[in-house]
């Protein structure tokens, strides 16, 4: 079952986290970051996906540092919304992500899997931050952008073909710029729109996400051991 506690960041900032798992029983833990539509009902339910898989999950409210309580629609109002908040907390949601890495690792190794801006972040923490186990991208738009960053731990990074907003050119580049240089990162390319794992929106793909999640899991088995 899932539940919210407080987490404080390096900065002194307090944020509410959903968490589900026993931390004394899992084999690691998960910090699970949010799309831009904030830590909504489907967020919230990721974490006891991951503990019934067997992990201590956390997914921290990003947007607290602008707004408590954020849970938006999946549509057009919802996103400008959330695309304001993103732009109002984004240079520090790196500590945000940092103190839920830190809750997370009472469990043991951690990996964070991050979902459309969170798997952007995914990205920034594999490359900024020490101590990951690993990192999962879930269509991450900034991923093309920075595909020069390198990562310190092991990535797997989803994409869909039919995201206009991240077009396959750019996964292209990103896949590129790997190469040789950063071998630990793994992408996979469906036949899915952008935001295909999310149920609650209109681009869900069951088979995609299916897919997806079986070769998260996988990941997350080898990397934690």
């Amino acid at each position: 079952m899932t539940q919210m506690r407080k987490l404080t960041a390096e900065d002194g900032h307090t944020l509410d986290a959903a968490v589900a798992g026993d931390d004394a029983k899992a084999r690691g833990g998960v910090v699970v970051l949010q799309e831009i539509f904030g830590l909504n009902d489907h967020i919230r339910d990721l974490p006891r996906r991951f503990a019934e898989a067997g992990y201590f999950a956390v997914a921290p409210a990003l947007f607290d540092r602008a707004e408590r309580g954020v849970e938006l629609p999946y549509d057009p109002e919802g996103r400008d919304h959330g695309l304001a908040l993103k732009a109002a907390v984004d240079d520090d949601a790196i500590f945000d992500v940092s103190a839920a890495i830190t809750a997370a690792a009472a469990a043991g190794p951690v990996a964070v899997v991050g979902f459309c801006w969170g798997g952007s972040l995914a990205w920034r923490a594999a490359t900024s931050l020490t101590g990951l186990a690993g990192a999962v991208s879930y269509y991450g738009g900034e991923l093309p952008s920075k595909a020069g960053l390198v990562s310190h731990c092991p990535v797997l990074a989803h994409f869909g073909t039919r995201d206009k907003t991240i077009p396959i050119e750019g996964v292209n580049t990103f896949i590129k710029a790997q190469g040789d240089a950063n071998p630990a990162v793994v992408t996979h390319i469906y036949e899915a729109d952008h935001g295909f794992n999310c149920d609650a929106r209109g681009q869900f793909d069951a088979e995609a996400a299916s897919l997806a999640w079986t070769r998260t899991l996988a990941f997350l088995d080898e990397i934690c051991g």
